[in-house]
């Protein structure tokens, strides 16, 4: 074999799409529930609020739950439902969740999860969103989904060298939806992949029709730096864009650690591959509303999440040990979180009460000027798509129910997993 053919080999070994299982053992599981029951505890809190970070209260009773009456398995199960795959791009394997809708005239979209979130994120709304007839849609509203881990992230290479930031993820998913043979899609995102997913839409790649977000980028660069700084905001705010203000200089003082932590220091958080209640502690604190409603979950009070499916993440983190190449992201990235990118495509946005701020339609229209979908819901928050699926899957069919007549039926690529073998993750 000649040297040209044995690196067009290479490229096509590298390129092909595999299948992809996973297994836990029983005994990883076994483990898990006794350094639960081993933690040792700090004193209370002393205050009687959130101020200090998770509640002894909170983490205990996630605790008693997770080591006596909380079952991975049903949550494996919902996994293993879903058909899994992996592709290697640029050096990295990237894993993905691949569901056809059986409508064959479905929008094709990728759907990108953020921290501290995984793929499980999305299960809930796999099914209306590809078998919208199931679920009292039509069928002209139907998607072919693609769900990918970030590098990092469950079952996704760990990168083990610098440089894989929201940019390289961006250009990644654009040579997956390629790879999957989609010449017109669309894209979604929240926390993280609200960053991918609009970036996705500053580069337009071929094939990217538009793009829908639920935590968008819409800050002005002069009011983000003041906000930053702590310096006074400019005059002549509307009341909505104020609030706004309000909010943000809240996240900025008062709930940003976790993220400086990350972006500055994350291999130093290595206890939190040790020990899974410092993991759960640490991840269920994201943001104030959040954590607010996790504490009330695990009081017996839902209002969104069950205990179930706060622990499937969590869980799911631990049995990968990926706390700490995850948290790498936040060191990787050198854009603003909030921060506007300039955006040409269609974009539709949706606006919950309890994400981090409430982006005004002033700022939505001068971020985006092809602005095709904003709203504002009354309910909901940053996890909007695992707390409140039924809202969230018909802002996506609203959202892109005018580009819909834009797209064309794409037939993807079909590996033939005779020459792509499945990968196993055990």
């Amino acid at each position: 074999m000649s040297k040209q053919e044995v690196e067009m080999s290479a490229s096509r070994a590298e390129s092909a799409i595999r299948q992809f299982t996973f297994d836990f053992p029983e005994a990883e599981l076994e483990e898990l529930r006794s350094r639960i029951r081993a933690t040792r505890w700090p004193d209370k809190e002393s205050v009687d609020d959130q101020t200090q970070g998770t509640p002894l209260a909170t983490i205990q009773a996630l605790a008693r739950y997770w080591a006596s009456d909380y079952d991975w398995r049903k949550c494996e199960a919902r996994l293993k439902a879903v058909p899994h795959f992996i592709t290697t791009i640029d050096g990295l394997d990237i894993h993905f969740v691949h569901v056809r809708s059986k409508h064959e005239d479905a929008l094709p979209m990728i759907v990108t999860h953020g921290w501290p979130g995984s793929v499980i994120e999305q299960l809930k709304i796999v099914g209306p969103l590809t078998d919208p007839t199931a679920y009292g849609g039509s069928a002209s509203e139907a998607f072919h989904l693609v769900i990918p881990s970030m590098p990092g992230y469950g079952f996704s290479g760990k990168p083990t060298a610098p440089g894989w930031d929201p940019v390289r993820m961006a250009r990644a998913w654009a040579e997956l939806m390629q790879r999957l043979g989609y010449t017109r899609y669309v894209a979604q995102g929240g926390d993280w992949g609200a960053q991918v997913t609009e970036l996705m839409g500053e580069l337009a790649p071929p094939g990217l029709i538009g793009i829908h977000t639920n935590m968008p980028g819409t800050v002005p660069a002069d009011i983000n730096a003041r906000l930053m700084k702590g310096e006074p905001l400019p005059s002549g705010l509307s009341d909505e864009e104020r609030r706004a203000c309000e909010q943000l200089a809240f996240f900025y003082g008062k709930h940003l650690a976790y993220a400086l932590m990350m972006g500055t220091r994350p291999q130093t958080l290595t206890g939190l591959a040790d020990s899974p209640i410092g993991l759960a502690a640490f991840l269920i604190d994201h943001d104030d509303a959040s954590l607010q409603l996790i504490s009330e979950t695990f009081a017996g009070e839902r209002r969104g999440l069950s205990k179930d499916d706060v622990l499937d993440n969590i869980t799911f983190f631990w049995l990968t040990n990926t706390a700490i190449s995850a948290a790498r992201l936040y060191w990787e990235n050198k854009g603003p979180f909030f921060g506007r990118k300039d955006i040409s495509l269609p974009v539709a946005m949706s606006i919950f009460p309890d994400e981090l701020y409430q982006a005004p339609r002033s700022w939505a229209e001068q971020a985006y000027p092809n602005l095709i979908h904003y709203n504002r819901l009354d309910r909901g928050g940053h996890f909007a798509a695992w707390e409140q699926p039924e809202l969230f899957v018909r802002e996506l069919r609203e959202g892109f129910r005018s580009l819909r007549e834009m797209s064309e039926p794409a037939t993807p690529y079909m590996p033939s997993f005779d020459q792509a073998p499945a990968d196993t993750h055990a």
